[in-house]
């Protein structure tokens, strides 16, 4: 109880104390980031072998605890002061300390934008209900950034559960009235299908995939259909900027698919740390 009272009484502890489990939550996200796809690919295997009538596929179990992190050169296990987050991918030189192979900086960037997130969701919020959702719907949006980027996948586990909780927090509006979270769940999976169907007929292609639809859902749920319109306009500008970036800079063929979940995740950290900034000013 002392502990409680001295974070809610002191801005600047409870900012260091959110930055200091940022850094240690992150390091679970670069988990989470590595082994949910490759979860879903094996249940999928699964699946597809049942429906077709084969022998299940043979594979090692993988969860988001088993097996322990590993070199993925050498297999060496990592111990434990190989795994403080930044700390040891700096004193290590982004190199395994066995084997030499070259250690992702995706690991500490993920980290470090963890800590930092934790850090403004305390300095937006303060102590109170409102920074522990901020602080999960940051962390989740972190992730599911990193995992559409590298894989172009935006799992269900994780996109449905924060509709869901983003509903649940408003019953009470933390956030926004709940009528407004109803409202912005429904407009803001339906503002995508329709761009999504629309694009389709026109084109004969599929502009995106439907865990965009369902992450702009959820964040309608967090934020409230008025700030839909916000969210749109960030994602849709921040992304043809980088995809224009990438075609010319990066040679990048423009019939390749760009993962929009990124930018639709980054929309919604930048509402939920300055959202009151901008929703005066922003359609």
């Amino acid at each position: 109880m002392a502990l409680i009272e001295l974070l809610s009484n002191s801005p600047a502890l409870l900012l260091a104390a959110c930055a200091i489990l940022g850094l240690l939550v992150g390091s679970f996200l670069n988990v989470v980031i590595l082994r949910l796809p490759r979860m879903m690919e094996a249940g999928w295997k699964q699946e597809a072998s049942a429906i077709l009538g084969l022998a299940p596929t043979k594979a090692d179990p993988i969860s988001l605890m088993h097996p322990a992190s590993s070199c993925p050169g050498c297999g060496a296990r990592i111990r434990a002061w190989q795994n403080i987050p930044v700390v040891s991918w700096l004193l290590l030189r982004g190199r395994c300390a066995k084997c030499g192979t070259s250690i992702s900086i995706q690991y500490p960037l993920v980290e470090l934008a963890a800590g930092l997130l934790a850090a403004g969701c305390a300095w937006t919020f303060g102590w109170g209900l409102p920074l522990l959702g901020a602080l999960i719907l940051a962390w989740s949006l972190l992730a599911l950034a990193v995992i559409d980027w590298r894989t172009q996948l935006l799992p269900d586990g994780m996109t449905l559960p924060l509709l869901w909780l983003g509903l649940l927090l408003n019953v009470g509006e933390t956030y926004v009235p709940l009528s407004e979270a109803v409202i912005g769940a429904a407009a803001g999976y339906l503002l995508l299908w329709l761009v999504f169907h629309a694009f389709r007929l026109v084109t004969g292609k599929e502009g995106m995939g439907y865990g965009d639809f369902k992450l702009l859902g959820a964040l309608g749920a967090w934020f409230g259909w008025t700030a839909l319109p916000s969210l749109i306009l960030l994602s849709s500008v921040v992304g043809a900027l980088v995809g224009i970036a990438l075609m010319v800079f990066k040679r990048h063929d423009r019939n390749i698919p760009i993962a929009f979940g990124p930018y639709i995740a980054g929309a919604g950290l930048v509402m939920l740390l300055f959202g009151n900034i901008l929703m005066p000013v922003m359609p």
